[in-house]
């Protein structure tokens, strides 16, 4: 727990510049237990501390780590150039706080996407050696065979990788669908491999990081959610 002067305390927490935030608390903006606080001197335990600003809720948090129900036709880009960045789905406070996202869905790639402003979290989630198990959906141009998935599970040879590439676990869901485990987040890897196998992906989705599941988390196209402590431990589990 720490103790801080209000002003410090909405700065962390995106609303601006401190300058910017004592203006919020003199114009009486900030209400903290059910009393406007106007005095941006006055101190308060961070731990469990929640307020409003504007009239909106929020919760002091040291780090946000959210999920993300990616849409369709949104880059995951800081600076996109052909289309809405997935950063203009968020509130503008995380913006301030510099919450990005956690690797990266092409723009017509759709589904669970992690976002957090903490550093060692993203290089964690983000890095080979962890081997996280991330579960997509494919829908494919040509009818799925038993032989495609034999080919993705036994690795197909893209021409800038050493090795062959190959699936965790590959099962046809479908004629035209199939569900596909990979741990090593290549660029473009999944339709790269479908490609190298001679089929053609023609939509794909994100289903599962770890073992967290996006239908367990309930969000339409577009919305997002914090992360509690049981699901972010979900994000580690195999």
């Amino acid at each position: 727990m720490s103790k801080l002067p209000l002003d410090r305390i909405l700065q962390s927490q995106g609303f601006g510049t401190r300058k910017w935030c004592r203006e919020l608390v003199e114009e009486g903006e900030v209400v903290i237990n059910g009393e406007t606080v106007t005095d941006c001197r006055n101190t308060f335990e961070t731990d469990g501390l929640e307020f409003s600003v504007y009239g909106d809720a929020w919760k002091f948090r040291e780090h946000v780590y959210i999920a993300l129900n990616k849409p369709a036709d949104y880059e995951c880009s800081r600076k996109p150039s052909h289309h809405p960045g997935v950063l203009s789905l968020r509130p503008e406070q995380f913006a301030l706080r510099d919450v990005q996202p956690v690797g990266r869905l092409d723009h017509d790639t759709t589904g669970l996407l992690l976002m957090s402003d903490d550093g060692s979290f993203i290089h964690a989630q983000s890095s080979p050696k962890r081997h996280i198990p991330k579960v997509y959906v494919a829908t494919t141009h040509d009818p799925v065979t038993p032989q495609l998935v034999a080919q993705l599970l036994k690795g197909v040879k893209l021409h800038d990788e050493p090795a062959p590439l190959a699936a965790v676990i590959c099962r046809m869901l479908d004629t035209q669908q199939l569900e596909i485990v990979l741990e090593q987040g290549k660029y473009h890897q999944v339709k790269r491999m479908l490609a190298a196998a001679g089929n053609h992906c023609t939509a794909l989705r994100r289903t599962e990081i770890g073992g967290l599941k996006l239908n367990a988390l309930g969000l339409a196209a577009g919305e997002w959610c914090y992360l509690d402590e049981a699901q972010l431990k979900l994000l580690a589990e195999t």
